[in-house]
């Protein structure tokens, strides 16, 4: 019996273009927490289908592109004025550290450089 027949391929077709109809994935991440497992859920599919899609999409995996948005949202409130303590609660850190390290490793310098208005550029990874 072919993969068709049994609805395995129909099904994953559907997955498929179900992920490619997204437009909003940004506000999904934010209402996923940040969290690759939740934002699979949030799109009803399974985290196999999601970093199946990510990796064709993006190059990357989910966690790594949710990791990379939460930090260029980290970028831009701290731009807009936010204090590193407001930007690390708004992008749900329970701790200031792990945000501030998570910024530094990203970024390549700490986030109170970004406030203190010197210009931050990514490193090359």
């Amino acid at each position: 019996m072919s993969a068709l027949q049994d609805g395995h391929h129909s099904e994953r077709i559907t997955m498929n273009t179900k992920l490619n109809n997204i437009q909003n994935w940004s506000a999904l991440a934010v209402k996923a927490g940040w969290s690759a497992a939740a934002l699979a859920k949030l799109c009803g599919v399974s985290g196999d289908t999601l970093r199946r899609h990510f990796l064709k999409r993006y190059g990357k995996l989910p966690g790594d592109w949710l990791a990379e948005q939460r930090q260029h949202r980290a970028m831009g409130l701290l731009l807009d004025g936010s204090s590193v303590k407001e930007t690390a609660a708004c992008l749900g850190y329970k701790q200031q550290t792990n945000f501030t390290r998570k910024f530094k490793e990203y970024w390549g310098n700490c986030p109170t450089f970004q406030l203190a208005a010197q210009p931050v550029h990514r490193r090359n990874a």
